[in-house]
């Protein structure tokens, strides 16, 4: 059969050579009824058109077919160096289409591990590098002389765009799901030959139940109906998500097999697909036994009344300021207004988290026996955030262990505190959500607690909870938990606490992954952090607070699940300041500071230095809670 226009007919079941005129008239009703004819009639009227991107854009126009993509998407392929692009292949044509487009828009120089079939659009050609995955007697060596240049064009800076299964996803009865089949691990050595970063694309959807049926009488089948099925694209907006680049010093660890390299990359693909979505109309807080409507926020504080509050404090609880911002310290009986405000405040800051009591204040017990630090705007007239601080020195020796907030998320032996010295438990923190988009009053209130260690030097030990809500996904939890979990390097204090309410961390299992996830391990938390933007709805990173408390050498002990608090996961974690980084605690204790602080940990135990500084607010409330005032 011959198109018109005098072009060769590309899509046809009767070669051109073909004399039997009944043979044509025969298979012609077929190749309609396989969408052949149809896609003959789109190529002829594209034809003309030489530039391969024209051409790829044309196409994508002829069938409508729009790419809807999920996060950021072009801003995540890096616009030179090697790189090498890996994909599901859900479709079996049309995504390889939608690639170029999306690839060709970042940079030029791009070029597509592919089916010798393809071969057949001249149009086409200059993108392709063919493959023969049909298995033939001359599918090896042609194969071998396709890689070695796949292998030379990544090496010499090109961008590689490959579909690693080599066919299109199907049926798999022993797994009861559609996916693709086991990726080919050659794919591993052109990364690891070129040192090329690698970028993982998940192209949502799937071809229809007669084409996976169709295949499994015989797989040539699928390949007689992918016309049809690109077809029944037409028109539908195909959703893609493009994963954070991984560099080739994530890849290194596998620096000879190919298989668990690709194996890591097809997780690292099928991850982006998992379904994240939103939840809806859940009730805003879990209780034990009942959920109950949750209480309105209480009304603000007076400004002025707080603003006299504060500046009736002792000038020695001053412990930072910049501009109109200054950091204050207090005991709950001197900011009785105040301490209603920043109850407020936390209630609503931790409900924008999905967090929270439920209560119209976010107050309990533990408020009048701990420290707040605060941050006061004073040209606003208002609080910006707080922490809760409890010296376990003190409230051990006054209340016992009861009188330790954390021990209502984990049972803790008195061998753990004896172990960990005089320790500042930290806990309640928050930045009102006003000023979360700037690190500036996390920045301030570090540089609170900074300046607290330094008056009172003998607190190397920070530890308490920090929160994973329930705004995060149920995989990026396990994910970040179990990570933390395997590189903790004190396990011999995770020995002495004990989670009352135990966070499940069951092994992460991704559809299409499920032997491979049981072999996953990350060397590096980084790795999680960039994993937990590509899972999340939004792009959501790890915890800022989580983030932080990691940068000061956090280690984790254990993971908790509070229903009191909208079912968010407290991970229980302790940071010894003097295994931290001297340039990150300098930041926050300032150069004095610092060296005050190393220098009381550097003296011996039962001759503290003599010009360790002691405030007349510590000595007031040490007179306090020895019955003397």
């Amino acid at each position: 059969m011959h198109a018109e226009h005098g072009q060769t007919a590309l899509f046809t079941l009767t070669p051109p050579s073909s004399g039997f005129r009944w043979r044509t008239l025969a298979l012609k009703p077929l190749e309609g009824l396989l969408g052949l004819a149809d896609c003959e009639r789109l190529y002829q009227s594209l034809a003309a058109l030489e530039d391969p991107r024209a051409f790829v854009r044309a196409t994508l126009e002829g069938l409508a077919v729009q790419c809807r993509p999920l996060n950021e998407g072009r801003k995540q392929i890096p616009a030179e160096g090697p790189t090498v692009v890996v994909a599901n292949h859900p479709f079996g044509g049309i995504e390889g289409l939608l690639l170029a487009d999306l690839l060709l828009a970042v940079r030029p120089d791009v070029k597509i591990l592919a089916n010798y079939l393809l071969n057949r659009i001249p149009q086409l050609r200059p993108l392709l590098i063919p493959v023969d995955p049909f298995g033939r007697p001359t599918s090896a060596a042609a194969n071998l002389g396709a890689l070695r240049q796949a292998i030379r064009w990544v090496s010499e800076g090109g961008l590689l765009l490959v579909f690693p299964a080599g066919e299109v996803s199907h049926l798999r009865l022993r797994s009861r799901a559609i996916t693709d089949p086991p990726w080919n691990p050659a794919v591993g050595a052109i990364v690891r030959r070129s040192r090329a970063t690698v970028v993982p694309v998940f192209i949502h959807g799937r071809n229809r139940m007669g084409f996976h049926l169709a295949g499994l009488l015989h797989p040539r089948l699928r390949t007689v109906l992918l016309a049809r099925e690109l077809l029944h694209r037409r028109g539908r907006p195909i959703a893609v998500k493009i994963g954070a680049p991984i560099p080739f010093r994530q890849l290194q660890g596998y620096p000879s097999d190919d298989r668990r390299m690709v194996d890591y990359l097809r997780w690292r693909t099928y991850i982006l697909g998992y379904s994240t979505r939103p939840r809806k109309n859940l009730p805003p807080f879990p209780f034990p036994g009942v959920r109950r409507r949750a209480a309105a926020i209480a009304a603000a504080q007076d400004p002025d009344r707080l603003r006299k509050e504060i500046e009736s404090l002792p000038a020695e609880q001053l412990l930072f300021r910049s501009g109109s911002f200054a950091v204050w310290l207090a005991e709950a009986h001197q900011i009785p207004r105040t301490l209603l405000e920043i109850g407020r405040l936390r209630e609503i800051t931790f409900r924008t988290a999905s967090e929270g009591t439920g209560n119209a204040f976010d107050l309990d017990r533990f408020d009048s026996i701990y420290l707040h630090l605060f941050i006061w705007d004073g040209q606003e007239k208002r609080i910006v955030g707080a922490y809760r601080i409890g010296p376990t020195d003190r409230i051990l020796a006054r209340h016992g262990r009861g009188g330790l907030y954390t021990t209502t998320l984990f049972h803790s032996r008195m061998e753990f505190f004896r172990k960990i010295g005089p320790a500042l438990e930290m806990g309640r923190s928050f930045i009102r959500p006003e000023y979360q988009k700037s690190y500036s009053s996390l920045l301030l209130l570090w540089k609170g607690i900074g300046s607290f260690i330094a008056r009172f030097p003998r607190y190397r030990t920070l530890f308490g909870p920090v929160s994973i809500s329930r705004d995060y996904s149920d995989l990026s939890r396990r994910l970040i938990a179990s990570t933390l979990l395997q590189h903790s390097q004190a396990k011999d204090l995770s020995l002495m606490v004990r989670p009352r309410k135990p966070a499940l961390l069951k092994p992460v299992r991704v559809p299409g992954c499920e032997r491979i996830a049981r072999n996953l391990s990350f060397a590096d938390f980084r790795e999680v952090c960039a994993l937990i933007a590509d899972i999340e709805f939004q792009q959501k990173e790890v915890p800022v607070l989580l983030r932080h408390y990691l940068n000061l050498g956090g280690q984790l002990l254990a993971f908790n699940i509070d229903k009191s608090f909208g079912d968010v996961m407290d991970g229980l974690i302790v940071v010894d300041l003097l295994k931290t980084d001297r340039r990150t605690l300098r930041r926050y204790l300032g150069a004095e500071g610092l060296k005050a602080f190393v220098a009381f940990h550097a003296a011996p135990a039962s001759e503290p230095p003599a010009d360790v500084p002691v405030g007349a607010w510590e000595a007031g409330a040490l007179a306090r809670s020895s019955g003397e005032g």
